[in-house]
């Protein structure tokens, strides 16, 4: 098998009464409020169906299409039968607003946009910009002949090469960098989880893996559905995480395996005590951020170990603090394993000593090469590329030590992003949002502590002259913020200040606006802003 579809047809060959999609009953939800089940039979039949409209308006190798489907079932019938095509999807953020979402459509070139009925007028408002056409269609009503791409498709048969998606990730720099992931990323993917060994247990048609998080993230779409899809199990897709529907939903749908973020578990424990609570079919939780005061009483509480990893879009594989006994009451999240190589360096690329904090950098170590099922590369952009990939090794951003066993530990996060309930936030992105504003001279964008979504953002503002930094202007820049950005990026703190430090070029030194230490929360000028982010 070379494809996603192929592997997903060889499933359904095999076992078609096998549940593959579930979503759970949630009254008041806009798409199947009661709940729906599809074995792999009847998604097949859909697939190929879609896969064959597809065809008949000239999709093929090489094309793309924009998905914005939400946590629906329906984005697999459209992903797969796209990919059995060899076009690679682009899912949206619904979340995003504007601005950002015409950014994604100019940079990726997608051919098409898929959306659900609700946001059509919003994507045919970014087409109306776009630099060239862009078809939207709704998917619920798909018109009998659907728009043809502009250029025909690529020679050949899509294989294992060929782009899979195109998942836009946050950087450094201001606007997020697409990630070209191609068939075999995924399939080494899926296969890499279920293989992780130790606490993870994936036994075929058995497992019900349950996934709040988003399908425009590598971890859901990417890493659990392709392992779901290779096992013959059953991937159960709430909306979004809800704490007071949580266990309700884990237990109604039998979920065996559950993801998490570190958002999860220190909600989960505010919930009163309940029945469903202990009254789970769940074998492991697997997932990154639980802190570490809160791993033991979560597992105690609720019965099941939670496996903390490590991984991310452009890395495909995943470290695993999955082997006895765990380090629960640490930041641990694994060793290096099976040609997966990590190693902790300084700024000059050196190896440090074990014990010593410094950057993890990744590579394959098989006669492969070191890229080999890491992501192809950040679309349009090779001088990112081989930044990251700088002296044979994948650089991470994250600090990191290492015992001398081996064992790895996070420590943070390198400079400008800000890492909120799971969602990367580049400040580079918000400053430049923040700056266009009428009242603002000048801005820095951090990340503070937050108890609750692992990290908040911060505007430290200088006003311009004549503007009161009080809470109303702190208020309006929110505002102008959720005009322009996904809610998870505004502000949730601000502070106005007199100056910035900076540099000879006046490049802001966010390193020197608080001193080591600080909580810039406590300082009694910060305006907490937190209630005002909401979904649009």
């Amino acid at each position: 098998m070379t494809t996603v579809f192929e592997a997903f047809m060889a499933t359904a060959e095999a076992a078609p009464d096998h549940a593959f999609l579930c979503a759970p009953p949630a009254p008041g939800r806009a798409y199947h409020p009661g709940g729906l089940e599809l074995t792999y039979g009847p998604t097949r039949a859909e697939v190929v169906r879609l896969r064959d409209r597809y065809a008949a308006a000239g999709y093929g190798h090489g094309h793309r299409v924009a998905l914005l489907l939400e946590n629906r079932p329906e984005f697999f019938f459209h992903y797969l039968a796209l990919n059995g095509l060899g076009c690679g999807i682009v899912p949206v953020n619904p979340d995003y607003r504007h601005d950002e979402i015409l950014y994604q459509m100019d940079h990726s070139g997608a051919d098409l946009v898929v959306a659900i009925a609700s946001r059509v007028a919003d994507l045919e408002a970014v087409a109306r910009e776009r630099r060239t056409p862009l078809p939207v269609v709704a998917a619920e009503a798909l018109p009998a002949a659907l728009p043809s791409p502009g250029p025909p498709p690529r020679a050949g048969a899509p294989g294992s090469a060929s782009e899979c998606s195109l998942l836009y990730t946050s950087g450094t720099t201001g606007r997020p960098k697409g990630c070209i992931l191609t068939n075999f990323y995924y399939l080494n993917a899926g296969a890499w989880y279920r293989d992780l060994g130790g606490v993870v247990r994936i036994e075929r048609g058995r497992d019900r893996i349950y996934n709040p998080l988003p399908l425009f993230h590598m971890n859901c779409q990417a890493v659990t559905a392709t392992c779901v899809i290779l096992t013959a199990n059953c991937l159960v897709l709430p909306e979004r995480f809800s704490p007071t529907r949580w266990w309700r939903d884990v237990a109604t749908t039998g979920a065996t395996v559950v993801h998490y973020l570190g958002v999860v578990p220190p909600l989960l424990l505010n919930q009163p005590a309940a029945p469903e609570e202990r009254a789970h079919r769940v074998k492991f939780g697997l997932g990154a951020g639980v802190e570490p005061q809160l791993h033991e009483p979560f597992e105690k509480r609720f019965g099941f170990p939670l496996v903390e990893v490590w991984g991310m879009t452009e890395t495909g594989r995943i470290y695993a603090d999955a082997d006895e006994p765990r380090q629960v009451h640490t930041r641990a999240f694994g060793r290096p394993r099976d040609r997966f190589e990590g190693k902790v360096v300084d700024e000059h690329d050196r190896e440090v000593a074990r014990g010593t904090e410094g950057e993890l950098v990744v590579r394959w170590g098989g006669p492969e090469g070191p890229r080999h099922g890491f992501f192809s590369g950040y679309l349009k952009n090779d001088a990112a590329t081989e930044e990251a990939w700088r002296n044979g090794w994948f650089h991470t951003g994250d600090v990191v030590r290492q015992a001398a066993d081996g064992m790895l530990y996070f420590v943070d996060r390198k400079k400008n992003i800000i890492r909120r309930s799971g969602e990367n936030v580049a400040a580079a992105e918000v400053e430049a949002v923040l700056q266009a504003h009428e009242a603002v001279a000048q801005v820095a964008v951090l990340a503070v502590p937050d108890e609750l979504r692992e990290e908040e953002v911060m505007a430290c503002v200088v006003p311009m002259p004549g503007a009161a930094g009080d809470h109303a202007l702190a208020a309006r820049l929110v505002e102008w913020c959720l005009e322009r950005l996904a809610y998870f990026k505004a502000p949730g703190w601000v502070l106005f200040v007199d100056a910035l430090p900076t540099t000879g070029t006046q490049k802001v030194q966010k390193a020197q606006i608080f001193p080591p230490g600080e909580d810039p929360r406590a300082r009694p000028e910060a305006l907490d802003l937190r209630p005002l982010k909401r979904r649009r």
